[in-house]
């Protein structure tokens, strides 16, 4: 898969579709978020099944930039009403086919 692919990937399977989500993330997978940081694909997948405040809910991807250092996501999250939570830009960096790391601004 290319960049662009892993990352739609990512984020169709970011809310309900988890052992696809863990195939793609590096074993050593890392996510930095401003109210926390989450290190190794198995804390990031059992975040995201469990413990996030609300897991029914829509990333959507407004934008992609790609870089030859990686590729940029500008987005928003929805509730299952479909409100808008909030904006994100997601910095992805990519290792051997699978997303290495995701720095998130929100």
């Amino acid at each position: 898969m290319d960049q662009s692919t892993l990352v739609s990937e990512y984020y169709r399977c970011l809310d309900d579709e988890y052992e696809t989500l863990r195939s793609i993330l590096h074993p050593e997978f890392v996510q930095q978020r401003p109210d926390r940081s989450f290190e190794g694909r198995a804390a990031f997948v059992e975040f995201m099944r469990t413990g996030r405040p609300q897991t029914d809910t829509t990333h959507r991807v407004d934008t992609l930039l790609e870089s030859a250092d990686g590729l940029a996501a500008y987005g928003r999250l929805f509730d299952a009403e479909g409100d808008e939570l909030f904006e994100f830009i997601d910095v992805f960096r990519f290792d051997g086919g699978e997303i290495r790391a995701v720095d998130t601004f929100s």
